[in-house]
């Protein structure tokens, strides 16, 4: 049976709605989850693209969470760090630790998409420089070093968040060098360029990361985000997530990412969903080899993207049947 883990969940903020009613909705998913007794609520970033989310500005919406909760951590998973100005980023997440009374965990990446790059005038090229280099920046930042060879620092200070930076790794080599550099590790739901089960191409790169950390071992943390859809039943669960999975699977065939041809549930694999009714969920999530080493459980719903009522109700049976049964209790970290 897993160790305890604090149990996040993630939203990449799908929708068809207006962006005023999407965000307010979104808010009361946040204020639901922290009643349920959720440790934590991250959000992804996502630029132009709306099909793969609706959220570019992530302090804003989270500002926004946080004065209608007063528990709940708030997570970005991630932020495209090469895209952006690292002092800004710092600011930004500054006065939203400010305003949620030191709730922020600040997760970042290195990005992937050419045409986003380009949008931004950036060098996909040297993203993992420029992300290593932003990475630098926050943390000299946040311990209230002097910056751009200035005599300024940053304000309003935030020395905790040194020690809530969050890095996503994709592979062995990126997870050790999250490890090295002192920061929390991030790992994907899936592990799309991979043949193979998700749990088992990641499993090394949690050792890895492990083997690499140079702190105390109370200090180390790993955030796994598993794609999970429960509901009444697997049919049920099935009906409600087969379409927008089929969908994200096309986008997939077109970027060379998955072959064509498989059925369903062979692209369900693929994205490594859990899905079913709550012990069917449970059951699948028991066998996950990263979870033992995880500190973090954070759930998806994507690429379904369920009405707030039917997203509440997935919560619901995640806190109260799904989590327990993998050795969670609400407030136990």
């Amino acid at each position: 049976m897993p160790s305890q883990f604090r149990l996040g969940f993630l939203s990449h903020l799908h929708g068809n709605s207006a962006p005023r009613q999407l965000y307010r909705d979104y808010v009361e998913l946040f204020v639901a989850a922290e009643e349920l007794g959720f440790d934590s609520g991250w959000v992804a970033q996502h630029h132009f693209d709306s099909s793969a989310g609706r959220l570019p500005s992530p302090f804003p919406f989270l500002a926004a969470v946080a004065e209608r909760t007063r528990r709940i951590r708030l997570g970005t998973a991630v932020v495209t760090l090469p895209l952006e100005d690292p002092l800004r980023v710092a600011e930004d997440a500054a006065v939203l630790d400010a305003l949620s009374g030191g709730r922020v965990e600040l997760g970042v990446g290195s990005g992937a998409d050419p045409a986003v790059f380009t949008a931004f005038g950036k060098d996909l090229g040297r993203r993992r420089e420029d992300n290593s280099a932003g990475v630098a920046t926050l943390a000299a930042a946040f311990a209230g070093e002097p910056v751009g060879g200035t005599e300024f620092r940053l304000h309003p200070a935030a020395p905790g968040l040194a020690g809530r930076l969050w890095q996503a790794a994709f592979s062995q080599d990126g997870a050790r060098y999250v490890g090295a550099a002192g920061s929390r590790l991030l790992l994907n739901r899936a592990t799309f360029g991979s043949e193979g089960r998700t749990d088992e191409v990641q499993a090394p790169w949690a050792e890895a990361y492990l083997a690499a950390y140079p702190g105390p071992p109370d200090e180390v943390r790993i955030g796994l985000s598993r794609g999970v859809y429960p509901a009444a039943s697997r049919r049920a669960a099935k009906a409600a997530i087969e379409a927008p999975v089929l969908a994200m699977a096309e986008r997939m065939i077109r970027a060379g990412r998955f072959p064509a041809g498989l059925a369903a549930e062979e692209y369900f694999e693929r994205m490594h969903i859990s899905y079913g009714s709550p012990d069917q969920v449970a059951e699948r999530l028991a066998t996950d080899r990263v979870l033992p080493l995880a500190t973090e459980l954070i759930v998806q719903f994507s690429p379904a993207a369920p009405a707030l009522d039917e997203a509440i109700a997935a919560l619901e049976l995640l806190a109260t049947r799904v989590a327990p049964a993998l050795g969670w209790k609400p407030g136990t970290r």
